[in-house]
């Protein structure tokens, strides 16, 4: 699923950036763009990076035993 609309970045995309050993939130913006436009994605991410196993030290995310789901953004034609 899409987690950023601006960057048409999924939560694939962002496993996969986390597989190929990204681990900072600051790394997933500088090489996905992510959260650099409207913002609106930023938690998202954040909890995408929690359910990939990434410590909260280092996306700035307490783990937590339930998650909340991902909240997606549907733009809407003009």
């Amino acid at each position: 699923m899409i987690v950023c609309v601006c960057k048409s970045v999924s939560d694939r995309k962002i496993r996969a950036s986390i597989a190929e050993g990204v681990d900072t939130f600051d790394e997933l913006q500088f090489e996905l763009g992510v959260a650099m436009c409207c913002g609106k994605c930023e938690e998202s991410v954040r909890d995408v990076m929690a359910q990939s196993g990434v410590c909260a030290s280092q996306c700035g995310v307490e783990q937590r035993e339930h998650v909340a789901p991902l909240m997606f953004y549907e733009r809407k034609a003009a």
